[in-house]
């Protein structure tokens, strides 16, 4: 009788540990951005109710916290940190490998992380949160958390990994950008880009400029509709944040090894500040707030002392707030109108033998790199800072002279318009480039014009650029303009899902990019949020059957 109860009990221990430890196949697997280098094997990984993980390191315990908190929040186990050798989950110090890089080790037995900086334990946490699954047990009914057994070596194509939200449209709030910080965070996306200053509203606390925000973050009204509608919501719209909120945001992006790179727009795109501040101008007539948004064209007067002042003064306080290298200063869109007709910038211009607006926006832009490389940061600025006049196709800016003057060399330029040719020179000439090239990476351009599968399929490398320039490709960016999106959920709907294929441009080289196994993968991730209740794009494939119906239509 003992005989029959002993073999019982070891028949359904065995039981147990068969569906605890059950091998995976190929297809359930699904990550991303999709990893360099991916080995499945036999069996899987179960969490324990009383799960230890070793962590020595101080970067390590910061991907360890996370992954605690996961478990914790998911399996509602406990997890424990601990530097006990038998912990079966185990962060270790790889010395060889880049910042990014990771390597995950998955065994029926452990689980082993391993990098060499804090970027890579923690990207080695998003692929284990990402490869977690949740299971019933037929024999017992509990839940079962299994992570496939699995080898991943792992690293990203590009350093800049960026989502831009542009908040001086509309301001969405402290909670939502947190909400973006975490999608990003799981995406392996590491620098968010923060557009907080614009013609439509300034969106940051600046102490020694009070009416900044008092005055520049609240407008009256807001255009509705589209460019030119005529419509307005007949509501009034402001918001900012204070700098404890930015700090907060700020060591929170940290966590998440995201960078927060701020966005200060000048000379143009000005006109909040000028509401503010009417010395700020050149026109020197008091203004509102716009209400309508686009082109509008009075700018900074950047041949006053004063003005630069203030400019310097803004960018210091950003110094104490924001750690990124990189100061974002728009540049882009200046109309020179204002200054073409203004007597003392004339004057200023023939006294320094300026010859055109561009060349005085380029003087001025390569004063205020100089200011920022004395403080250890770097400028980056769209396009328009490199003097060429992308917008030939515009009336009022057809005929604007090109810049004879050179942008400073350690300018880091965000293209978004223009013929590539312009992005391949400026990567020959040695500028650091960051390719967020409109027709392509831009979020609030409707699902027709960039579909899921074209935002896949962006290669931020240009064809035809020669190898040896390969390097000063920095990147992409992909950018949420926020005109006609007033609110979260329509906000959510331009980014997602593109924004997951965005993050696979990012990491994953061509070679190793694959629609169809994206698309798979995608699918687990819109159940992800779908528990968080994200308003994501749901219609991408059938977009992309219509416009290939059509396309064999004509082709036939």
């Amino acid at each position: 009788m003992k005989i029959i109860v002993f073999a019982l009990i070891a028949l359904l221990t065995f039981s147990n540990c068969a569906e605890k430890n059950r091998s995976f196949t190929q297809s359930e697997i699904a990550i991303l951005p999709k990893p360099a280098n991916l080995k499945l094997q036999e069996g899987s990984f179960a969490i324990l109710k009383d799960q230890h993980i070793l962590a020595n390191l101080e970067e390590q315990k910061k991907a360890a916290k996370d992954l605690e908190k996961h478990i914790n929040e998911t399996a509602n186990y406990t997890a424990t940190i601990s530097e006990s050798n038998t912990a079966t989950i185990r962060f270790e110090k790889k010395e060889d490998l880049e910042t990014e890089a990771y390597e995950l080790i998955v065994t029926p037995k452990n689980i082993r992380i391993l990098a060499n900086h804090a970027a890579g334990y923690f990207y080695g946490v998003q692929t284990i949160k990402q490869l977690m699954s949740i299971e019933t047990s037929d024999k017992s009914k509990k839940s079962i958390y299994l992570i496939p057994s699995i080898t991943i070596k792992d690293s990203p194509r590009f350093r800049w990994r960026a989502f831009m939200l542009d908040e001086s449209r509309y301001f969405h709030g402290e909670e939502f950008v947190k909400q973006m910080l975490d999608q990003m965070a799981l995406l392996k996306m590491n620098t968010f880009h923060w557009h907080l200053i614009d013609d439509a509203g300034w969106r940051i606390e600046i102490k020694k400029y009070p009416l900044l925000t008092e005055v520049g973050a609240f407008r009256s009204d807001s255009e509705i509709g589209t460019w030119k509608s005529g419509k307005t919501s007949g509501k009034p719209h402001g918001g900012f944040y204070t700098q404890e909120q930015i700090k907060d945001i700020v060591a929170y992006a940290a966590k998440r090894n995201i960078k927060i790179v701020p966005e200060f727009e000048m000379p143009g795109h000005s006109s909040a500040a000028i509401a503010a501040y009417t010395w700020l101008g050149t026109a020197g007539v008091d203004i509102e707030v716009p209400i309508k948004f686009g082109r509008l064209y009075d700018n900074y007067d950047v041949t006053k002392p004063e003005v630069i002042t203030f400019i310097k003064d803004v960018l210091n306080e950003l110094f104490e707030l924001f750690p990124s290298e990189v100061i974002h200063i728009g540049g882009d869109e200046v109309g020179y109108e204002v200054w073409e007709k203004s007597a003392s910038v004339q004057k200023y211009m023939k006294e320094h033998n300026i010859s055109t607006p561009a060349d005085l926006q380029i003087n001025f832009t390569n004063k205020i790199s100089k200011y920022l490389e004395e403080n250890n940061r770097r400028m980056m600025g769209w396009n328009e800072i490199l003097g060429k006049n992308i917008h030939k196709d515009f009336g009022e800016k057809k005929n604007d002279k090109e810049a004879e003057t050179t942008l400073a060399k350690n300018v880091i330029v965000h293209f978004w318009k223009g013929d590539l040719e312009l992005l391949t020179d400026a990567a020959k000439n040695g500028y650091g480039i960051v390719n967020s090239l409109h027709s392509e990476t831009y979020l609030d351009y409707n699902h027709k014009n960039i579909t899921l599968e074209r935002a896949y399929s962006f290669n931020p490398i240009p064809e035809g650029l020669d190898a040896k320039y390969h390097k000063n490709i920095y990147g992409l960016g992909c950018q949420m303009w926020s005109e006609w999106t007033p609110t979260n959920a329509d906000v959510e709907r331009q980014t997602f899902p593109r924004i997951a294929a965005y993050a696979e441009v990012g990491w994953t080289t061509p070679e190793n990019k694959e629609y169809s196994s994206f698309k798979i993968a995608l699918k687990k991730m819109q159940k992800h949020w779908d528990k968080l209740g994200i308003n994501y794009f749901k219609d991408s494939d059938k977009i992309e059957a219509e416009l290939k119906s059509k396309q064999n239509n004509l082709n036939n």
